[in-house]
């Protein structure tokens, strides 16, 4: 048995599974009455991670955006995935919509789950490494309450454990 135990805290999306759902809602938007007729639109790019949406008016707009998150939450995608930035009105009188994909922990967000960690109390040591934290404890029941804890948090992104040893 070792004598340290540990494990990653990251930030990943299953591409297959966000394909999917994005899949699944490009084909409900096409097929259903409401949208039928329209500009709405869904496309994604996925070498780049960018999401556009774009609808004839706010309130359609809303409704491709609804679509897409359902079909993500089905397919088991953290909704936290996507970065969402302000509509933008087009000439035409309509309004699109842009989502970065969040993969991978930025300095300033493993910064925060680190003071996180640390603010528990626990005789565990947190350290970044690139992307992730790799959190190292002698006590297994530590390392569960750390990732509980972080779990309960909000830092704007979908975190994972990986890598429990």
């Amino acid at each position: 048995m070792p004598q340290e135990h540990s494990c990653d805290i990251v930030s990943r999306v299953n591409r297959q599974e966000l394909r999917n759902a994005l899949q699944q809602a490009q084909r409900e938007i096409s097929t259903r009455f409401d949208f039928r007729g329209t500009s709405a639109s869904l496309d994604f790019e996925e070498a780049t991670g960018l999401l556009r949406v774009s609808g004839d008016h706010a309130a359609q707009l809303k409704s491709v955006i609804d679509v897409v998150e359902t079909k993500m939450a089905k397919r088991g995608v953290a909704l936290k995935a996507f970065a969402w930035q302000s509509p933008q009105m087009l000439p035409s009188g309509g309004v699109k919509q842009a989502a970065q994909l969040q993969e991978g922990l930025s300095s300033e967000k493993a910064k925060a789950i680190v003071a996180a960690i640390k603010v528990l109390g626990l005789k565990v040591q947190p350290r970044i490494e690139g992307d992730s934290v790799r959190v190292v404890g002698k006590q297994v029941d530590d390392l569960q309450v750390v990732i509980a804890a972080l779990k309960k948090e909000d830092f704007g992104v979908a975190i994972q454990a990986d890598n429990y040893r």
